[in-house]
Order: C-alpha cells, then structure tokens, then sequence
C-alpha cells in the first residue's frame, strides 16, 4: 500500500514514527513528513511555521505544496491527513473533488470543539475517517459522523510515569519550546530563574536542531545540563517550567509537577484570545476540565511570565494532588491509538 501522508508538525511525527511501525512494511509513506521515517517530497524542517503572522508569510509555498499533493494522490490507495488543520482541512477539499472514491483518514483532528466549530461539518463531509485521541471530542460530531475515539498517542510512547515524588525540590527541567519565538521570549526567563534557584537545572533542546541553531536561539547555556530527551529528563526532574503544548500534556501524563510559561507574538495573542473559547490553554488542564471540571496545573500567560510569579506559583504548588491527579488523567485517556489507526488504514 502507498499511504499519502501529510504530517507538517513535529509533534504529529512522533506519532507517526509510532504509527509505521504497526503499519509495517507493506505501507510505503508519501508525501509531507520527517525524513527518518522513508523519502518524503517535503522534509517537515522546511515547512514548520508559528502563529497567524508566519502562517500569512508562507502562504505561496503551502499553495504551490498542496497541488503537488494532490498530483501525488493520483499513485497513492489512502490518504493520511495529521493536525496542522489550517493547510490540511483545504488538501482534504482538493483531494476528495479530484478523487471522491480515495479513502481519507484525518489522525489527531482540529481542535473545532475549541474554535471554529463550523470544521466539525467540513470534516464531516470530506473525511471518511475522524481518528479522534481526546475521549470527549466525538460529541461535539453529529450522531452519524464517521468519529471515534482511538485513544491518545503519547500512551504509545511515555516509557514511565511518577509513582511517587520528592518531598524536597532539588532538580529543575526547562522545556521553552521547539519554536524560535518561543525560545526568544522565555529562555531568558528561565535563565534568570535558574540562577536565583541556585539548583540543578537541565534544558531540554527539540534533539532535531543543528548546532548552529541551539547557539544562535539560546546563546550562552552554561549552568544547564542540556538534555535531547524529553520525556527521561521529565520523569527524573522533580520540577519543570514548560512552554504551551505536547510537552504540558507530556508532563501531565507522567506526573512531574510543573507551571505553564507562554508568550505569544502580540498580535497572534490578540486574534487568538478572541476566537478561542476556553478556559485553559494547556492540553492537561483542558482535559482534566472536561471530566473533573477543575485546574491540573498553573499557567502563567504573557505579561504574567516573570521570575517572581514563577517562584511564586513552585512554592505553593500541591504536588500530592498533581500526582493523583495525573493517575487519573491517564484513566481517562485510557489507552495509545497507533495500533488502532493502522488496523483502519490497512482494514485489518
């Protein structure tokens, strides 16, 4: 089987590294991915974009990458659409009008139960398979929507999770992201902080980037063990200050107690704050306030990111009540999906 893929996003890579191994052999990849998984048309480092105002800067070359798609399709059976909704909600619209028989299957889905639920019908229409990894979400889907619940992907790949945790804080992981402007704005921050500590702290760099990059995007990083691997220097952390993100869902799920640190571009933070109807912008308190109704962990957004807030947020952090309530958060989750997604792209 040739499968199109369309995965522009680090993060849905992982889980699509996940994903080719239970697919197995038999399914070549095609299309829009990372190049350690097979020989993609676009390697997902020249495609990666933040926020409304880089989007708008790019937008020729996502022109010109989706109609090379859809020619691609032609010698493909499926296609496999993941996240990045902006570019893959108008490919599924070309590739269902050019080829309304080819099976399309969209892993890991818009966040339309969030914003602009109108892509809830758009889905529904050129989709033939919603692969959904939040149990809540197929009730925002009309009743006969081809929706389900396939359980969430980082199950799939966390190793371990906290049974239990230090009564004393003594080691510090510092996640600032994976985008350029995430790192800018809060690396410094996190800098400050870790000299006031006077701890053990380690930063965790995305392990995709060169050499030149990590010099040029954190400058000097003496003082920090640097880590390419995020989810051990979570689990033996005690304490972790986190950009928005997989990685807030990824500490959630393994239970290191820490505080969410944003800081959008202005602009992209003023259009956002206006279309996005939530009460959290972290995926584990989203989640956790769909059944428990109630805050998993802090989030300090924009102007409230500063060294003394995040002091302040550690100090009085309840950390035997994260832990309890990070067992219950992988309750409700369940179980991985890879296994799942490939039995409904393969049909067996």
């Amino acid at each position: 089987m040739r499968l199109l893929v369309s995965a522009l996003e680090v993060s849905a890579n992982i889980h699509l590294s996940t994903l080719k191994k239970e697919l197995g052999e038999d399914v070549e990849l095609v299309g829009i991915f990372d190049k350690s998984l097979g020989t993609p048309y676009v390697d997902i480092s020249d495609s990666a974009i933040m926020g409304f105002v880089d989007a708008l800067k790019k937008l020729p070359f996502f022109f010109r990458l989706a109609d090379k798609m859809v020619e691609l399709a032609q010698n493909c059976d499926k296609v496999l659409l993941m996240d990045s909704s902006g570019f893959n909600l108008p490919l599924a619209k070309k590739l269902k009008k050019r080829y309304p028989d080819k099976e399309i299957i969209y892993y890991i889905l818009p966040q339309a139960w969030a914003w602009k639920r109108k892509r809830i019908k758009v889905l529904e229409r050129y989709i033939d398979h919603l692969c959904s990894i939040l149990p809540f979400e197929p009730a925002y889907y009309s009743k006969n929507a081809p929706i389900e619940y396939v359980g969430h992907p980082l199950l799939d790949i966390i190793p371990h999770y906290k049974e239990s945790l230090s009564p004393k804080i003594e080691k510090i992981v510092f996640m600032p992201g994976s985008r350029p402007s995430e790192i800018t704005k809060l690396f410094p921050l996190y800098k400050e902080l870790a000299r006031k500590l006077d701890i053990e702290a380690t930063l965790v760099i995305p392990k995709h980037f060169s050499q030149e990059k990590i010099e040029r995007l954190y400058g000097e990083t003496s003082g920090f063990t640097i880590s390419y691997e995020p989810y051990e220097a979570l689990y033996e952390a005690d304490f972790a200050f986190i950009c928005s993100g997989t990685a807030t869902l990824e500490a959630s799920i393994i239970g290191t107690p820490f505080v969410l640190t944003y800081i959008a571009k202005k602009l992209d933070y003023f259009i956002a704050s206006r279309l996005v109807k939530l009460n959290y912008i972290g995926l584990g308190n989203i989640m956790f306030d769909k059944f428990k109704h109630t805050q998993l962990h802090p989030e300090l957004i924009q102007n409230d990111v500063n060294v003394e807030n995040m002091l302040k947020e550690m100090e009085r952090f309840d950390s035997g009540k994260f832990l309890e309530h990070s067992r219950e958060l992988r309750g409700y989750l369940q179980h991985g999906s890879a296994k799942n997604v490939a039995k409904i792209i393969t049909g067996k």
